[in-house]
């Protein structure tokens, strides 16, 4: 099922929304048939219930779904989706009881209720479709829901038909869709081009690593998203235990979401000059994967000794942050699925951002609190800088300790842009549980949030 909008016809149904605390004024207003309906189901109002409600013919009439209280939904977000679930095949609109300025959360939360992963089996769609809340630009809601669908669907897909071409090609695809020029330059041209930790990272695989660099836009003020694209990690020669490597699908998260973003700001049209750059690459084990104890020489001149070839991720995306530099851009931002320092900090529903642009963090913080798309800012803490000068090269790409290795991580990133104003996203990519809208596997991180803040952000 497509996560849009329907049209009302004769047959959608009007739907109530009912906090716990309004059932009781709501319920007194209406005929004594639908108070006993109510009390005979047991219906309170508490999030994630629902209830339709029959005409004197047996015919639905209204239905109703439960707001639950101010404190129940502080602890989670898209209320109404885990309702629609719920809810029996039909269309809906909503007609009373959802506050204006969760309108269009809600709604959107709706839409994306309705994904599901259907590339290898049939999934059962969501039977309740929901007609557009009245006064909301539900063209942009909708590209909003489809660059979402766009970022899960790439991260679902396993590495067997996820790998850098593939990769590669729906970049084009979203080219192609939105009229962006494109360029992808491929293994040993990316020796010849300068990109030597990308090559290095991706040599060893089957499938030749490969940049990515799209741009969109010819007006606006300058902005560069750079998505970490491994398409499967094993660690390399330092390989990971199997527990660690079963999720390693997703270890091209950063990637999807800045595509997911992109197709966001393309489809909207956000007054701006767009350009994503994605090294994508599988760090795989063969004879010519490079080893524990080299030192390798990255696009910007500075040597990287490898302490440990499971730290992949900041190789490749510090040849693209140098290459986006060179732009001088007006903001850089890069995504990347990039350490689990992250996650023990912050767990898997927070993003954590690295920024140290008092603007850039007021115009993020708000956005995310309105879009329901929480992030948490990190420090780049520059005592730990020390930590990443292993003494016989530039720069050490695994410390070691273990202290601090989501900041480490950042710091080793922000080595690579000198030119321009820059942030970082070391997102998780995946929901591991299901929870309203959110069905356990690949999910976006920040890009909503980021949606809604760039133009306040490029033109501060």
């Amino acid at each position: 099922m497509p996560c849009t909008f329907v049209p009302k016809t004769a047959d959608t149904l009007p739907l109530h929304v009912l906090s716990e605390d309004a059932l009781t004024g709501w319920s007194a207003d209406q005929p004594a048939a639908v108070q006993n309906w109510i009390g005979a189901n047991g219906f309170t109002g508490a999030l994630g219930q629902s209830l339709v409600i029959a005409d004197a013919e047996g015919k639905p009439a209204m239905a109703l779904v439960g707001y639950g209280t101010p404190k129940a939904r502080l602890r989670g977000r898209f209320h109404l989706a885990g309702a629609a679930t719920t809810l029996p095949e039909g269309s809906y609109e909503i007609v009373s009881g959802l506050p204006e300025d969760a309108a269009e959360t809600e709604a959107l939360g709706w839409l994306l209720a309705g994904y599901a992963f259907d590339r290898y089996r049939e999934q059962s769609p969501l039977r309740a479709r929901l007609v557009a809340p009245a006064d909301l630009d539900v063209a942009r809601i909708e590209a909003i829901a489809a660059g979402e669908v766009l970022t899960r669907n790439l991260i679902n897909t396993p590495a067997s038909d996820m790998g850098p071409p593939d990769l590669a090609d729906a970049a084009l695809a979203l080219a192609k869709q939105h009229g962006a020029e494109i360029e992808i330059i491929v293994g040993d041209d990316l020796l010849t081009q300068n990109f030597p930790m990308i090559h290095a990272v991706g040599r060893a695989a089957d499938r030749a690593p490969r940049l990515i660099d799209m741009r969109w836009g010819k007006t606006g003020p300058k902005l560069t998203l750079v998505g970490k694209g491994v398409c499967f990690d094993t660690g390399g020669l330092n390989l990971k235990p199997g527990a660690s490597m079963g999720l390693m699908k997703k270890d091209m998260g950063g990637a999807a979401a800045v595509l997911g973003l992109a197709h966001m700001i393309m489809a909207t049209g956000q007054d701006l000059q767009l350009r994503v750059l994605i090294p994508a690459v599988e760090n795989s084990v063969s004879g010519n994967a490079f080893r524990p104890q080299d030192i390798l020489t990255s696009r910007k001149g500075l040597t990287v000794e490898i302490n440990n070839t499971d730290a992949e991720g900041r190789l490749v995306l510090a040849d693209a942050l140098a290459y986006a530099d060179e732009d001088a851009p007006d903001q850089i931002i890069s995504m990347a699925t990039l350490t689990g320092a992250a996650r023990v900090a912050v767990g898997p529903d927070l993003a954590p951002y690295f920024s140290d642009d008092p603007a850039f963090v007021s115009a993020l913080e708000a956005a995310a609190a309105a879009t329901a798309d929480p992030v948490w800012r990190m420090p780049f803490h520059d005592p730990y800088e020390a930590m990443i000068e292993p003494g016989i090269a530039d720069l050490d790409n695994a410390p070691k300790g273990g202290f601090a290795g989501c900041i480490t991580a950042a710091l080793f990133l922000r080595r690579f842009v000198t030119e321009s104003p820059y942030a970082h996203f070391d997102i998780y990519g995946w929901q591991p549980a299901a929870a309203p809208a959110r069905p356990k596997g690949g999910t976006g991180q920040a890009t909503r949030a980021l949606h809604a803040a760039l133009l306040p952000i490029l033109n501060r």
